[in-house]
């Protein structure tokens, strides 16, 4: 295919540029509260293209899939339990649709919601539920899964597992951090975001980094912090638009594409290699992402 491996066009030097938010503009289209979004790739299924189309018109070299609670223990909530490989295929072949033969799909695998401490499922159960998703992913047309919002590391390690085992795809894999008191980063779980990237990698992982949580000048200081680690890996973030807040009850992301863009080349220096964008980003967000790539 045209577009090859995303990891050929980071090793050839490239700074690629990569979606936004999705729930926003699931939201924009009509999507109620309480409704499954990933049932929206099944029975909206344009809609949920036009998403994935709207990202690609506005530079992205690629788009996500609306697969992010595709996994069983997400759709049960919704009695959907039984329709995990339709759904997850429909997601994939909606982004694939929209981003042709030049640009990658990178299908979004979110956590199960379960805890492995706790022992709400054993090891091989979560597995189970990563690998029925990732196969279905692939079938649907996808290049990559990006295996995301993590913030236990056996978690992630067995999404990783389940795909490398089962798929031919590429792995990208982000953990979510919040800074603490001390100023330090880490998930909820306490992972931090050296070790949490490389037990990603460890466990076959082609890309690594992070996603949602913070704003594009807090994900400069985390991606500092891996690339000084681990300065080989290719490092993709997914940056929210600013610390959300609340006006008229309402969470509101403050930063504006400018905002966000300006910010572009330092992260570059700092080692990232994949700039996309979380919640509250639009296609305006990634246009001038992507422009400010360009300008590089």
């Amino acid at each position: 295919m045209a577009r090859g491996k995303i990891v050929d066009a980071l090793k050839a030097g490239k700074v690629l540029v990569s979606d936004g938010a999705w729930g926003t503009e699931l939201q924009n289209l009509g999507m109620k509260p309480g409704e499954s979004p990933e049932l929206w790739c099944v029975e909206h299924f344009d809609e949920v293209k036009s998403i994935a189309k709207s990202y690609i018109d506005a530079g992205a070299d690629m788009c996500e899939a609306n697969s992010f609670g595709g996994t069983v223990y997400k759709l049960e909530h919704y009695g959907l339990a039984g329709r995990v490989a339709e759904i997850n295929e429909a997601a994939a072949k909606a982004s694939r649709a929209a981003a042709g033969d030049d640009h990658w799909v990178i299908a979004s695998v979110g956590p199960t919601g379960k805890l492995l401490v706790t022992e709400e499922v054993t090891e091989q159960e979560m597995y189970d539920a990563f690998k029925e998703q990732v196969i279905a992913l692939e079938k649907g047309g996808t290049d990559a899964v990006c295996i995301e919002t993590m913030s236990d590391i056996d978690e992630a390690c067995l999404a990783i597992k389940a795909t490398k085992e089962n798929t031919n795809l590429e792995i990208i894999c982000t953990f979510s951090y919040e800074r603490t008191v001390k100023g330090e980063y880490r998930t909820m779980m306490g992972v931090a975001p050296v070790d949490g990237s490389k037990a990603a990698l460890d466990a076959g992982a082609d890309i690594i980094g992070t996603n949602c949580g913070n704003g594009v000048d807090r994900m400069l200081e985390i991606v500092t912090e891996i690339h000084t680690a681990i300065p080989d890996a290719f490092i993709l973030l997914h940056a929210n638009a600013g610390l959300p807040v609340v006006v008229n009850g309402v969470d509101t992301f403050p930063d504006s594409p400018e905002d966000m863009a300006k910010l572009v080349p330092d992260l570059v220096k700092a080692g990232a290699n994949i700039i996309g964008g979380c919640c509250g980003t639009t296609p305006a967000h990634i246009r001038a992402i992507k422009d400010a790539v360009l300008a590089l």
